[in-house]
């Protein structure tokens, strides 16, 4: 990989720093004769080193006060520097400046390393596909010449170039790079396909869903940017910290200056003890601290498949000990299938009606629907001017008048009664079962139902088991369902039946929500759509299953890429893991300082020792916080 033109130039000035410290010491130490030169060699080693190593740091001052009107770090390192060469103690300035110059460096390239690690998916990008004209022959394009509808052949093993659905053709997609699951995923005719996925096998026709700059892997990046520019709270603190903590130790050690001279210290002597403290105080350690940590399970997770809105969802996820989930969709396949009918007539006509209706809608009945009417052949009957009732169901209109489908709080609300005039209602018993009911009418007329069955994901229930395993206290399903339908599925997952809350509406979620966090910290998991409320509402809105959907990537503060539930547990345990080490840094930079500090003061700490200390901690902390660069998330398989 080609190294960034900043990193280079630091990677040349460290470089520098290091040779002329090593020159002279080996001009000091090493056995050459006693003559002249150096002395004078030695003399130009140091001068290179406080010109490479002291300069820049230097600049990086001014420009942070003239610019930021802030005194950062980078002038307590320059000043102590100077402050050991006035004193004669010029090599200690220059092993300062030396160590100062290399920790830097190792700190910009290990945050680059974790700010760059999503962006590596960019070099997964192909350049050129193979795209199929209207005549049936194929041409290779530039990727990023394709526009919507237009349709791309993709050979074993090629790359997925853009999002797209296939049109022909199957096969397994390694779709790792995206949701972080390792095992392939069987796709088929009308599935979804997403850029930087890999075609193990079979050719595929793919339709170009949206242009290079909107696809799934340009919108994960954009939203890591912003996350990574979103700052949490204890990043905001550290900043706060560092740039007064900065001010502080400037004006402590002009005043344990002037003690030092006081207590009778020559000038000399308390000047190289006050250039101690400047370098023993410092708060590189405890700025660098926070970020390092942050970014680097920012990106960890950003590979795994989870992307979060910044390091405050990061942080708010870690103290959660409540999580509240949708139903159908989120605990649910999704996957729903008609079991049943029962109506007035003609069960084709009848069918045919509904999937009118709900061919606008996106919801997972609504497709049940639609491929139970496509199953017997049928055409759905032209429906317009259709509107969803959030929560109940879809109203329209055909070519006999208003048309609605929905829930038994949607027939309420059109008046429609059980039995219609003195006829049996259609119905019958499809509502005493544990399938979810689906009625039909026309104004206050029931017209018939349908029922359709969804079963739990198989990693829902294990993915609830880790959450528990990790110490969450409270886990309630929240669904528009009836009760029975909320029980069964409820039942199978292990929710005790208190936390089980059906019939809702939207706001019913919310309110639910709300009552949740009065106990503690609380996070929603939805679709990121329906539910946009209650997961606005909780302390952590989690969409699910959100890879390809703009809405479900904005409307949540963590986005689950694939629909895997064990990646929530492993978010979660990444959140606290996060936490851990956070706490571990600052506990260590403050100690550390603490000692340093007391060491200057009351004894003869040397200054090398105080710049070793303060230089090595800075880099253990980054260190400690870039473990998270290999959290288990990355690599964790699905179930």
């Amino acid at each position: 990989m080609t190294l960034p033109t900043e990193d280079l130039r630091r990677l040349a000035l460290t470089g520098l720093t290091l040779a002329g410290m090593l020159t002279a010491a080996a001009l000091r130490w090493g056995p050459f004769p006693d003559t002249g030169w150096p002395a004078v060699a030695g003399t130009a080693a140091l001068a290179l080193v406080y010109a490479a190593g002291g300069i820049p740091a230097a600049m990086r001052a001014l420009r942070a006060f003239w610019t930021e009107r802030e005194l950062d770090i980078d002038l307590l390192m320059v000043t102590a520097a100077l402050a050991a060469a006035a004193v004669g103690a010029t090599a200690e300035g220059a092993v300062l400046l030396t160590l100062f110059s290399l920790s830097t460096t190792l700190e910009h390239r290990a945050m680059g390393r974790a700010r760059r690690a999503i962006e590596a998916l960019m070099e997964l990008r192909p350049d050129r596909t193979l795209r199929r004209r209207t005549s049936g022959e194929t041409e290779e394009v530039a990727v990023a010449d394709l526009v919507p509808g237009d349709i791309v052949i993709l050979r074993p093993g090629a790359r997925v170039p853009v999002d797209g659905t296939i049109r022909e053709g199957e096969g397994a997609i390694d779709e790792s790079t995206i949701t972080g699951e390792s095992v392939p995923v069987h796709k088929q005719p009308g599935a979804q396909v997403f850029e930087a996925t890999v075609n193990l096998h079979g050719v595929l026709a793919i339709e170009v869903a949206r242009p290079l700059a909107e696809s799934t892997v340009a919108r994960m990046i954009a939203l890591v940017t912003e996350a990574q520019a979103a700052r949490a709270p204890s990043e905001r603190f550290s900043d706060w910290f560092g740039q007064r903590y900065t001010v502080a130790v400037l004006a402590g050690a002009v005043l344990a200056f002037a003690i030092f001279v006081w207590l009778g210290l020559g000038w000399h002597a308390a000047l190289y003890k006050a250039a101690t403290l400047l370098v023993a105080a410092s708060p590189c350690a405890i700025v660098i601290s926070v970020p390092a940590a942050i970014l680097s399970a920012l990106s960890a997770s950003a590979r795994g498949g989870v992307l979060f809105k910044g390091g405050a969802a990061l942080e708010t996820l870690a103290r959660v000990d409540s999580f509240a989930f949708d139903k159908t969709g989120t605990l649910t396949t999704g996957r729903q299938e008609v079991v049943d009918l029962a109506c007035e007539g003609d069960p084709d006509i009848f069918l045919a009606r509904l999937a009118g209706l709900e061919a606008h809608s996106e919801h997972p009945i609504a497709d049940a629907i639609r491929r139970a009417a496509a199953a017997r052949g049928l055409k759905p009957v032209p429906v317009r001017e259709a509107r969803a009732v959030p929560g109940e169901g879809m109203v329209g209109v055909d070519d006999e008048g208003v048309l609605w489908a929905g829930n038994a709080r949607l027939a309420a609300r059109m008046g429609a009664r059980d039995t219609p005039d003195d006829r049996p209602a259609p119905v019958g018993g499809l509502d005493r079962g544990t399938q979810t009911l689906v009625l039909l009418g026309r104004g206050a007329r029931l017209l018939g139902a349908v029922t359709v069955e969804d079963q739990p994901r198989p990693t829902a229930r294990p993915g609830l088991a880790a959450l528990r395993a990790r110490g969450v206290a409270r886990v309630a399903m929240l669904t528009g369902d009836r009760r029975a339908v909320a029980e069964r599925i409820g039942g199978d997952l292990g929710i005790a039946p208190s936390e089980i809350h059906a019939d809702l509406r939207p706001e019913d979620k919310v309110r639910i929500v709300a009552g949740l966090t009065e106990a503690g910290r609380v996070a929603f998991v939805g679709d990121g759509v329906n539910d946009a409320a209650a997961l606005a509402r909780a302390d952590v809105g989690i969409a699910m299953g959100a890879a390809g959907s703009e809405v479900a990537l904005q409307a949540a503060d963590v986005a689950l890429l694939s629909e895997d539930l064990g990646q929530l547990a492993a978010a979660h345990a990444l959140a606290r893991r996060t936490a851990r080490i956070i706490r571990q840094n600052l506990i260590f930079a403050m100690g550390a300082m603490a000692v340093l500090v007391a060491s200057g003061l009351f004894f003869d700490l040397p200054l090398p020792v105080a710049v070793v200390g303060h230089e090595g901690g800075t880099v253990l902390v980054v260190l400690n916080g870039l473990r998270l660069l290999a959290d288990p998330i990355r690599r964790r398989s699905p179930g």
